[in-house]
């Protein structure tokens, strides 16, 4: 076990992210390093179309957070949202179980009808970006339809025993058990534009806490990502997104085990062994980082609960200082 070194701070980061954990840490990094100098590698596989719209959830997660919009009780959506557009959906029948705020929409609407005009995924990401004033880079995994679809072990999908990652994470409440995971369309994508030279040109490029099946298992299914990762991988540092066995939100411990992992730091390092040199656990493992390294991996023990800013720097500050 090694300890996180406080040397000056690389120039050039890359984080793979996914979600609330991810956007998170990367809200910790800009504040110990210029902001401009990072970039975000966002998972699009989750994305999805309602009621017309092109929704991103991830990639709006990732941009609220550094905006300071999130609405920190949900870890989604906007901080001050109203629903009334909801509200009358729901007055004239219509599904209303994936609740999109009024001012998201307009995120939305931006979105789908630049696509619609032809306009690529990563520049109407830059364009979001940009509206809200961000200096990071976020790139979308892959400009390609790749698409989170979950098998469900007992068919309580409503007649179909496969779902989209929407339909078991909120209309089901992933409450129901997995059997498998497939990233639909992923083995013809390509790299979203920008990918693979912000992963070889990073000085350390960072795996986000976020859950290892559907947050960054959609990431390194698009060829190329993960071969490229692995290049870097004594630059790879990875964050557990468990802690005592369990994930702080979401199902991803639940996931692991359902998928035949151990839900522990040493499963998460079983999965990362190969792209990562490094795993940063919660101090709550402490007594499992002689097994991580046993994995093949070294291993940082710190506290990774993110309950303020501050607890998110002083993380980021360690995992940044693990890559030296």
């Amino acid at each position: 076990m090694r300890p996180g070194l406080r040397g000056e701070e690389p120039a050039l980061i890359t984080v793979l992210a996914g979600g609330v954990g991810a956007a998170r840490l990367l809200a910790g990094i800009v504040q110990v390093v210029p902001p401009a100098e990072v970039t975000a590698v966002v998972n699009t596989g989750d994305d999805v179309v309602m009621h017309g719209l092109h929704i991103s959830p991830d990639l709006d997660t990732v941009t609220y957070t550094l905006a300071g919009a999130d609405n920190p009780e949900t870890g989604w959506g906007l901080a001050g949202e109203t629903w009334q557009a909801m509200g009358s959906l729901g007055r004239y029948g219509g599904e209303t179980w994936f609740n999109l705020g009024d001012v998201d929409l307009g995120t939305h609407l931006y979105r789908t009808g630049n696509l619609a005009a032809g306009v690529g995924l990563a520049e109407i990401t830059a364009g979001i970006s940009s509206g809200w004033g961000l200096e990071p880079t976020l790139l979308p995994m892959t400009e390609d339809r790749v698409a989170t679809m979950m098998t469900l072990a007992d068919g309580s999908g409503g007649g179909s025993d496969e779902v989209g990652f929407q339909e078991y994470f909120v209309r089901l409440r992933h409450a129901v058990p997995v059997s498998s995971v497939r990233f639909a369309g992923a083995e013809s994508s390509l790299p979203g534009p920008g990918v693979l030279d912000a992963i070889g040109g990073a000085d350390v490029v960072v795996v986000a806490p976020s859950n290892p099946i559907v947050s960054i298992g959609p990431l390194l299914a698009v060829p190329g990502i993960a071969d490229a990762i692995r290049a870097r991988r004594d630059r790879t540092v990875a964050v557990s997104p468990i802690i005592a066995g369990a994930a702080l939100k979401g199902p991803a411990d639940r996931l692991m085990r359902e998928l035949g992992h151990e839900a522990s730091v040493v499963g998460v390092a079983r999965i990362y062994r190969d792209i990562a040199s490094c795993l940063v656990i919660d101090s709550a493992d402490a007594d499992l980082a002689g097994a991580v390294e046993t994995e093949g991996m070294a291993c940082v023990v710190t506290d990774t609960v993110m309950s303020s800013p501050e607890v998110a720097a002083e993380l980021a500050r360690t995992v940044l200082g693990a890559a030296s």
